[in-house]
């Protein structure tokens, strides 16, 4: 165990019943790691470290023996943390400039010795290209909690989401990958323990090669690794990948008076970013007390061990980093070549899975949209407020809503990044779900214990009737148009769509948009209550993306006419059937735009090298509030047939055939997409030339 600052550590054994059995002195120290054998230790032994060295936080100093502490490196980790006194390093009676005299293993759950070995089989990894990617979001207990399908005692575990049931559903829905919200082993925050709440999010980790043992079906004294990695091996087995959203830019002790459970008490200056005139205090960008010391070496390797881990010994396929600029931070900026990127880049582990930037943190300078290298993907922020804006009526035109709709090249293609480097969504966790977003205009986070005063004021005003629930059918109508409105731009974008789970089936918050404490029916996805008219909806659309190569381009537009057609590979319509003109750009108030993306020419080719050619689509979004007719644009042979229409989400009025000079109606806010088929003449030609 490294630590530059202490004075020896203690390696503490423990039976089953938390009894303490032995203590062992690492006796050995090289290159500032201490390290030992201990003889006869095997699987399922239940251990704790004891560091002695200075307690001076005025110099940044933590070290107290009294603290029992879990090693970073622990591969499981059993039991929970019991809040009070006992867990601080310091005296409840002074400041945090006194150590404490308490004894905190009583407190403290254990690390355990883990069998590595796993009956792998035949696991493959998907390799899901990202142009043909669509990621659902996930938390692991609240998806299967209130599953009837799954067994009672898997709900809520790792073991309930390889069920059958859940690997059904999720093929059934058409995603391609699953991202679990954190589970790295996390502890409940002491004011949330105190309002008898917990941290149902998870994103205060406190033991990064650990599963967190609440999902565990099992004892959680390391059967949590053997689950999760048959959860893996299940969903791999179901076509799905699975990405870990990981929080490497915070641990979950807190700021100079929080507990010390781990790395305060190893080696503070190592592990946390202090403030450089007053070491006593956490420099903090991620707003919740400490930030990691990424400039550190010894931080940056337990990072890239512990994802190397996670990718070598569970076989996850990639992984979203939750405020992933804190970690590009070296000095006060974000860095774009930080060593921690030049790390990941040059890895032959890391650099060949799935990495997703949230590209922002709270810090001075911190929002960095469109800014992470190659390589990565972005969560884009831009997108999702750019597509709610324009649903609402709210958007200043339709040059922005453009730009979302092939891929932010605005944001993505000045660097060589492809359209995938942009994760389009409306809704994660986050914030309020697909259906409170139109449901509600003011955040209800009553149950949170904060007075309503946490969670962003991320909405405004959707126009769909009253604030809250109703029963008044012509609100129900709009406020499901809409939401259908939303998920179906997402889908039908260029880049790498992402579905907040429960959106598709109608799951509702009661307007809470922060329930990152709320480990209860708020949270859960409710099986019983399914709309299965979105539900539906969703899954048609998902099929339809993956049906049409066009919307799942690996290059961006070009705007320009080709040899090969004779046609430019997207063609920007207006209501009346023409192009837009620079003036239409530039129309503020304009509330409809039509595009036609070209089938024929794009610009991929198939694994075997052959030139990748699909149907041509023809998108048309109408965002204002009064109906309208489309005119069909002239110079395409044959007619488009309508296949979509969010006013009629189950077609019940049929396809119809439409060609150049005919009007089609759209209803207020709604959202068409019709069809033009592959010229199999034409196709049939320019095969036989290649």
């Amino acid at each position: 165990m490294y630590s530059a600052s202490s004075d020896g550590v203690d390696v503490v054994l423990y039976d089953d019943n938390g009894v303490e059995t032995a203590t062992y002195e690492l006796q050995e120290r090289t290159d500032l790691v201490w390290h030992g054998y201990v003889d006869q230790i095997g699987p399922g032994q239940r251990y704790g470290l004891r560091v002695h060295g200075p307690y001076d936080p005025l110099h940044g100093l933590r070290h107290n023996p009294r603290k029992l502490l879990l090693d970073p490196y622990a591969w499981a980790i059993s039991g929970r943390f019991k809040h009070g006194p006992e867990l601080y390093g310091y005296s409840f009676d002074g400041d945090d400039l006194d150590p404490s005299q308490l004894d905190s293993a009583s407190s403290m759950p254990r690390s355990v010795v883990v069998d590595r070995s796993f009956p792998w089989g035949d696991d493959r990894r998907p390799d899901t290209a990202w142009a043909d990617t669509v990621i659902y979001e996930l938390h692991v207990k609240g998806f299967t909690k209130r599953n009837p399908d799954i067994p009672e005692e898997l709900r809520g575990t790792y073991a309930g989401l390889a069920h059958p049931s859940s690997l059904e559903y999720l093929q059934q829905l058409g995603v391609t990958a699953v991202e679990l919200m954190p589970v790295h082993h996390f502890i409940d925050a002491g004011h949330l323990v105190d309002r008898g709440l917990v941290n149902y999010w998870g994103y205060d980790s406190i033991g990064y090669f650990s599963p967190e043992s609440r999902y565990s079906a099992g004892r959680g004294n390391g059967d949590q690794v053997r689950e999760f990695k048959a959860m893996v091996r299940a969903l791999h087995g179901a076509g799905l990948e699975v990405i870990l959203d990981v929080v490497y830019n915070h641990t979950g002790e807190g700021n100079h008076l929080g507990p010390t459970v781990s790395f305060r008490g190893i080696d503070n200056p190592s592990y946390y970013r202090l403030v450089e005139d007053e070491p006593r205090f956490y420099f903090d960008v991620t707003g919740t007390g400490n930030s990691l010391n990424v400039s550190s070496p010894i931080t940056l390797q337990l990072i890239t061990d512990s994802l190397r881990y996670w990718v070598t010994e569970m076989h996850v396929d990639g992984f979203r980093f939750d405020l992933a600029a804190a970690l590009a931070r070296q000095f006060y900026d974000v860095d774009r070549l930080s060593a921690f990127f030049d790390i990941i880049h040059q890895d032959p582990v890391l650099s060949r899975v799935k990495l997703v930037a949230e590209p922002w943190d709270v810090g001075e300078g911190g929002y960095h949209v469109g800014n992470f290298p190659v390589r990565w993907a972005e969560w884009n922020g831009a997108y999702r407020d750019t597509v709610r804006d324009f649903w609402r009526g709210e958007a200043g035109g339709v040059r922005d809503i453009a730009n979302c709709l092939t891929g932010s090249s605005s944001l993505y293609q000045w660097d060589g990044r492809q359209p995938w480097a942009s994760i389009n969504f409306v809704t994660a966790h986050d914030g309020f779900t697909l259906r409170d977003l139109v449901t509600y205009n003011e955040k209800h986070n009553e149950a949170n214990g904060e007075g309503n005063d946490d969670g962003a004021n991320d909405n405004r005003s959707w126009n769909c009737g009253v604030e809250g629930e109703t029963d008044d059918p012509h609100t129900i109508a709009l406020r499901d148009r809409q939401r259908r409105n939303l998920i179906a731009t997402v889908l039908l974008s260029q880049g790498c769509p992402m579905i907040c789970g429960g959106d598709e089936i109608g799951r509702t918050q009661r307007g809470n948009n922060n329930a990152y404490c709320q480990d209860n029916e708020i949270s859960w996805l409710d099986w019983t209550n399914v709309d299965e008219v979105m539900l539906r909806f969703v899954q048609r659309v998902v099929a339809f993306r993956r049906e049409q190569p066009v919307l799942r381009r690996k290059r961006f537009f070009s705007g320009e006419a080709t040899r090969r057609s004779g046609r430019k590979d997207i063609i920007w319509l207006l209501p009346n059937g023409e192009e837009f003109t620079d003036a239409d750009w530039d129309n503020d108030g304009e509330r409809s735009i039509g595009m036609i993306l070209n089938g024929e020419e794009i610009p991929d080719r198939d694994p075997r090298g052959h030139r990748i050619v699909g149907d041509s689509l023809m998108i048309l979004l109408h965002s204002g509030d009064v109906p309208i007719t489309w005119t069909m644009p002239s110079g395409w042979r044959g007619g488009w047939t309508l296949v979509m229409d969010t006013d009629d989400p189950e077609g019940h009025r049929g396809s119809s055939i439409h060609h150049a000079g005919d009007e089609i109606p759209m209803h207020p806010r709604s959202l068409l997409v019709l069809n033009h088929p592959i010229d199999t003449v034409r196709e049939q030609g320019d095969s036989a030339r290649t």
